[in-house]
């Protein structure tokens, strides 16, 4: 894909030195790079000039990324929409695609990688690679949808999962470690 000189990249992601070597490599490839390190930060910048492009990291510090797919989908369907994680799974990545992301992509990617799915075209007969799933990964992509329906308000899913908010707290910032 060959991006207008003028197409617009918001690029979000918690890793400043990651967002920096991503940013330079996309904009050697054409596009007019936007950085922000959080959701919370990307959202103002998005609503100010709707990005035509968006590289969203699924898991940051504050919100998650699929609550800034939502708000990119809602600010203008057609922006092409690509999220990353350190923690794929099925699940995820389809609440992604629901939600209006173009693809959903496994960390570490690389620029090629992002900017050739930006090409690709949600559709539901795509195989799927099934991978046996861990217990902690599971709890984990729960609890990360019930807290996406909850409006990330901590007390209201700890209440709808029927848990201690300090439990809640502790399990949201210790990600289960990825299984190889």
């Amino acid at each position: 894909m060959k991006p207008d000189e003028s197409a617009t990249l918001l690029l979000v992601d918690d890793d400043a030195t990651f967002c920096r070597v991503l940013g330079a490599a996309l904009t050697k490839r054409g596009f007019c790079v936007s950085t922000a390190h959080s959701v919370e930060q990307a959202i103002p910048m998005a609503e100010a000039n709707p990005p035509e492009f968006a590289v969203v990291d699924l898991k940051m510090g504050g919100a998650p990324g699929l609550t800034l797919v939502k708000v990119l989908h809602a600010l203008d369907p057609n922006t092409r929409i690509i999220v990353l994680t350190g923690y794929a799974s099925i699940s995820t990545a389809v609440e992604a695609i629901k939600l209006g992301a173009t693809q959903y992509l496994s960390k570490p990617a690389n620029a090629d990688e992002i900017v050739a799915a930006f090409d690709h075209t949600p559709d539901g007969d795509a195989p799927i690679e099934l991978q046996h799933t861990q217990i902690e990964h599971l709890e984990w992509e729960h609890i990360q949808r019930v807290l996406l329906e909850q409006d990330n308000n901590i007390s209201a899913t700890a209440r709808a999962l029927n848990m201690h908010r300090r439990t809640l707290q502790r399990k949201l910032n210790k990600p289960p470690l990825r299984s190889e």
